[in-house]
């Protein structure tokens, strides 16, 4: 352990731990690894899981996340994709993270039905498809795509603000965009079984026992990290379609990493 990280646990307060056990079984799925090779992630997204050894309170955010970064035995196996392709660590001394709180406390995909009743797909499930248009470089050829990037589609206002900062909705979106070669799909339930079955391994519910309504208690921040050179996490070059997000369960103190780098997929993982 060197002095450094062990001086910024101390500061923080939290230590860390890996979990290599525990498995994301949506990302060893294989329908969904094929869908996800498809929309040009596989081999650019992973989850890892990490313990921590304090009580967690969402206001200490930038502390928990600074410690997060600059603990050894995260720093060594928190995985990155190099520009090359190449999985590998981060390994960087972190001085400076931002944490954003993205609101996580959707319990249904019914949350999604409005994209039926709105007219953005059929009832049979088909996108309905749109005149060619470009958004940064990402092809917009139906109306899904273009409700999720362009303000001026006549649905974007189907989902409000607050909607649209939901970690579930981020999660669609960013399934729905892909990565470079994204092949894109003709009907919608590809992307929403994706998104319930990422969602349902990710965060953590519990359940009233008087009123028996289930609740996330799980807290979700979208991460970006930087060394003495600049931006180091998730990637060196910033793209919407590059993120980090950290979970936290409280409960259990556990943290789940999921971490997606923009490009070409890759056949290894």
């Amino acid at each position: 352990m060197s002095a450094g990280a062990g001086a910024g646990r101390c500061a923080a307060g939290f230590a860390f731990r890996s979990l290599p056990q525990k498995t994301f079984s949506c990302l060893e799925d294989r329908d969904i690894r094929d869908r996800l090779l498809k929309w040009s992630m596989q081999g650019r997204i992973t989850a890892q899981a990490f313990s921590f050894d304090q009580q967690f309170k969402p206001y200490q955010k930038d502390e928990f996340v600074m410690a997060f970064f600059n603990d050894q035995n995260v720093n060594s196996c928190l995985k990155v994709l190099s520009s090359s392709g190449q999985w590998t660590t981060l390994g960087s001394k972190v001085t400076k993270i931002e944490a954003t709180v993205v609101p996580c406390t959707q319990i249904s995909m019914a949350f999604f039905d409005r994209l039926y009743s709105e007219g953005v797909v059929r009832e049979t499930g088909d996108i309905v498809k749109c005149y060619d248009d470009y958004y940064d470089d990402i092809l917009i050829s139906d109306e899904l795509r273009k409700l999720l990037l362009l303000e001026d589609s006549d649905h974007y206002d189907i989902f409000s603000q607050l909607d649209r900062k939901e970690f579930l909705f981020c999660l669609f979106k960013h399934l729905c965009i892909g990565g470079t070669l994204c092949q894109f799909e003709d009907v919608v339930g590809p992307y929403l079984e994706t998104t319930k079955a990422l969602y349902k391994d990710l965060v953590s519910v519990q359940k009233n026992p008087e009123t028996k309504e289930i609740h996330i208690i799980s807290t979700v921040f979208r991460v970006a990290a930087y060394d003495n050179n600049g931006l180091c996490y998730p990637s060196s070059k910033s793209h919407q379609q590059t993120f980090a997000y950290l979970i936290v369960d409280p409960c259990k103190r556990h943290v789940h990493a999921l971490y997606h780098c923009f490009g070409g997929s890759c056949f290894g993982n």
